[in-house]
């Protein structure tokens, strides 16, 4: 899998690009192929490309457009927030995170800094993508005007925030630190945070909190007379010229910014004297106030000199104008490359950068979010299109996620049905669904239903159906299109929005069958709760399982949970753990348990365990500390259909967790069912599913 690393700060104006450009300069030392990407931006000016994305792209030559870099705007993100369209901005982040993943090595993510309006939700929006991203954090805070004690506080509750969230905290860094208090602020650093945590400090360099006169030039909308290729210098000192010049130069001090009015030409003259003085500090530039030009004369003696420092002339009072300067908040930008390169030094200087290398090598993901989950679910099932048929045709919730899918373009479609009936059901619903798109079969009028007929009738006859029987049957949607499925006519079914689970499991087991060395049918929901995604099994089809099909329902759920990227760790539950408890259920997971381990000694598989001590690593340590499944269980087995029926709704509805499923394990082909009461996004959810488990089985039918 792809590494990243995600940089966030607890509030605004934290010299966030000091991390950004020195973790850049760390990663391409380390890694050939690094991507950028802010997941949200400010919202840029006109024609210009934002000021993080072009900076780091331009300065360390990355092999991305500036378009790909960022998923949404600040103001897109407020009016999505606004009308409660969370999810759609959490979609959208992971979508494009997804394609910079895919083209490098490694991704730094850059977190927001909102200021103004949408600030307030900054930091929960950073735990949140980081946490969809599945992706460690770097923390960033401001230590300037911070006691030691407000600066450790500060980054305790950031701290507590993502960790609380599952996201996983490598280091924090403290910046603008006061050097007189650096080593202080570390040494506390060091004592009150956790001991995992790699912790650093960086002092305040006023190199840095300085403006260049281009920013100058932008923030007053100057204009520039002389000097244009030194515009990046950085302004140190300023040093207003009101006095005569005599007096003036001894206030001059390194890179001293001279403002004066432009009509003052002594002063002019004098600093441009000085600069090119070996007995005088150097000049950064010259702002000349009051849109005062100097005189001819004086402009002609200045094109004549060799050397130039930037002269700009501004419309305002010298007071006001020095205010103005000093309250600029400087910027990194592309061309200023003299702050880039003391960025990267001073990171390098006061960041442990080995300890760090190590700690990013090292991270793995524990876990998928649900959305997560659901994007990579989508883009599988995109990948490589598989056909699926959906024979409750008119049912209005088919239809409306018949369109979903379509527009995602993540499978190809038969609905069964009557086409007059399903045209007038998709009008009545005034819904946008091309029925070019989709294949409408009505089952008697397929040119197929003889040949369907003939094949039910030789796979039953054993069974007693004869020729007319076969063909009443075959005038039922739920064994129409099971059939197409076994002939390889679609890769997969979904029924059971207005049919009960046996109509559309029955023909599936009586022609489709299981695989090979698999004697049960089974069922699991993939839970997608806040942090994880949880595999629940069997919740839907067998009420008392024997030990030894419980051992095939955990194997079989095990499969189903790598197939779709969750590595199993198997949790047999029962009302004890270990050895503390006895009795008939009991001694049945037991069994259960131990046939497990010798079918599948590859598995990681504890039971019998309480669901307590499966979840929670501290219940489970304390209960079965030499377990390696106790605390981190991904796969859930039940007892019985009872137990795994009425915990998987207890959880749905206590936790608002969606349950995608029962899907069905166990068979030839896939055929899966739906609830009565499903949503739109249930049958999404399931055609999906579907789809990618016929990516992982044969299309072509057979007996």
């Amino acid at each position: 899998m792809n590494k990243a690393i995600y940089i966030a700060t607890t509030e605004p104006n934290s010299g966030k690009s000091i991390v950004t450009l020195g973790m850049m300069q760390l990663l391409l030392g380390k890694t050939a192929k690094v991507g950028y990407f802010r997941p949200i931006i400010d919202d840029p000016q006109p024609d210009r490309l934002d000021n993080h994305i072009n900076t780091v792209i331009t300065h360390f030559g990355l092999d991305q457009k500036a378009e790909e870099s960022y998923a949404l705007t600040r103001s897109e993100v407020i009016r999505r927030k606004n009308r409660d369209q969370d999810d759609g901005i959490i979609v959208k982040i992971i979508e494009k995170y997804k394609e910079i993943e895919k083209r490098f090595d490694f991704v730094l993510v850059e977190g927001t800094s909102f200021s103004g309006e949408g600030s307030i939700i900054e930091f929960d929006i950073n735990v949140l993508i980081a946490k969809n991203l599945g992706i460690p954090a770097i923390i960033l805070a401001n230590g300037m005007e911070k006691t030691k004690e407000e600066l450790i506080d500060h980054f305790l509750i950031a701290y507590d925030s993502f960790m609380d969230k599952g996201v996983e905290v490598l280091a924090v860094i403290a910046n603008k630190v006061s050097p007189e208090a650096l080593e202080d602020s570390l040494a506390l650093m060091r004592k009150e945070l956790p001991p995992s945590l790699l912790v650093a400090a960086i002092p305040h360099n006023p190199v840095l909190a300085n403006p260049s006169i281009r920013e100058i030039v932008e923030e007053l909308s100057g204009e520039v007379l002389f000097g244009h290729p030194y515009i990046n210098n950085q302004a140190g000192y300023y040093s207003v010229g009101a006095m005569q010049l005599r007096n003036y130069l001894s206030h001059l001090k390194e890179n001293a910014l001279v403002i004066t009015p432009g009509d003052r030409a002594d002063i002019i003259l004098g600093a441009l004297q000085a600069h090119i003085s070996s007995n005088y500090p150097a000049v950064s530039g010259i702002v000349l106030t009051g849109g005062l030009l100097p005189e001819p004369t004086i402009i002609k003696l200045i094109e004549g000199l060799s050397e130039v420092v930037p002269m700009i002339s501004v419309q305002g009072g010298t007071f006001d104008i020095t205010n103005r300067i000093g309250n600029i908040r400087s910027r990194i930008y592309a061309e200023n490359t003299q702050k880039i390169l003391t960025s990267i030094k001073d990171f390098e200087a006061y960041v442990p950068l080995e300890t760090l290398s190590e700690r990013l090598v090292a991270f793995e993901v524990s876990g998928i979010t649900p959305r997560m989950f659901q994007f990579n679910l989508l883009k599988k099932a995109q990948s490589h299109k598989k056909h699926i048929v959906l024979p409750e045709g008119t049912d209005a919730r088919i239809l409306m996620a018949a369109k979903q899918l379509l527009d995602v373009n993540a499978v190809e479609l038969t609905l069964l049905g009557n086409p007059g009936q399903i045209a007038e059901q998709v009008a009545r619903l005034d819904l946008d669904l091309d029925l070019e798109a989709v294949n409408i079969l009505d089952p008697v009028g397929s040119p197929h239903f003889e040949d369907y007929v003939a094949t039910l009738h030789e796979l039953r006859k054993h069974k007693n159906v004869n020729l007319a029987m076969a063909r009443d049957l075959m005038e039922d949607v739920s064994y129409f299109g099971t059939m197409m499925v076994y002939k390889g006519h679609a890769d997969g079914m979904v029924s059971g929005a207005v049919h009960t689970t046996q109509h559309t499991i029955l023909p599936a087991l009586q022609f489709i069958k299981t695989v090979p060395g698999v004697s049960i049918v089974s069922s699991v929901f993939f839970m997608c709760l806040e942090n994880r995604v949880s595999v629940f099994g069997d919740c839907a089809i067998n009420p008392n399982p024997t030990a030894e099909q419980l051992a095939e329902i955990a194997v079989s759920s095990a499969v189903t949970s790598r197939a779709f990227g969750i590595e199993p760790k198997i949790a047999m539950l029962s009302y004890s753990s270990g050895t503390s408890g006895i009795g008939e259920d009991v001694d049945r997971v037991r069994k259960a348990t131990e046939l497990v381990r010798q079918l599948r000694p590859d598995l990681k598989v504890e039971g019998p365990i309480q669901y307590d001590a499966a979840v929670d690593l501290q219940v489970g340590k304390a209960k079965m500390p030499d377990s390696e499944v106790a605390g981190q269980a991904t796969v859930f087995i039940f007892p019985d259909l009872n137990t795994g029926n009425n915990t998987y709704k207890a959880v749905q509805r206590e936790t608002r967790a969606l349950a995608i499923g029962p899907i069905i394990q166990g068979l030839r082909k896939p055929v899966n069912d739906l609830s009565r009461g499903c949503t739109v996004e249930d049958i999404f959810n399931t055609v999906i599913i579907t789809a990618i488990q016929a990516q992982g089985q044969a299309t072509s039918g057979s007996a």
